[in-house]
């Protein structure tokens, strides 16, 4: 499975922007899409996620600001980024689960840069 990810800029506090998250190979079973981000000096966390059923999650950071889709027949995540703030500045990383066995396997994009200047 590859990830690959668009959409990272730079923009203004305030601002929106949208990601976006194409995968392809053998995509069968994935049934957890998201984006985690990571910022200078600080563990990776989890932004937003989304099930194939489309049930979301997201970091209480985010609630409100970001909202996350699925298109399935276009193997796409989105991520759709309002109201962003500084803080929200991070490389961010697509990911996927796959449930192939005993063990999900987990992909992970390549990251794009996301940077909102105050």
């Amino acid at each position: 499975v590859q990830l690959q990810a668009f959409g990272g800029g730079l923009v203004q506090a305030g601002g929106s922007l949208r990601l976006s998250c194409a995968a392809s190979g053998r995509i069968f079973s994935i049934n957890v899409m998201g984006w985690y981000r990571q910022a200078p000096g600080k563990q990776r966390e989890l932004v937003a996620s989304i099930t194939s059923g489309t049930s979301t999650n997201y970091a209480d950071s985010v609630k409100g600001r970001f909202t996350i889709s699925r298109d399935n027949a276009k193997n796409t995540v989105y991520l759709q980024m309002s109201s962003l703030k500084p803080e929200d500045t991070a490389v961010y990383y697509c990911h996927a689960r796959q449930s192939v066995g005993i063990q999900p396997i987990h992909y992970w994009g390549q990251g794009t840069q996301v940077t909102v200047s105050s």
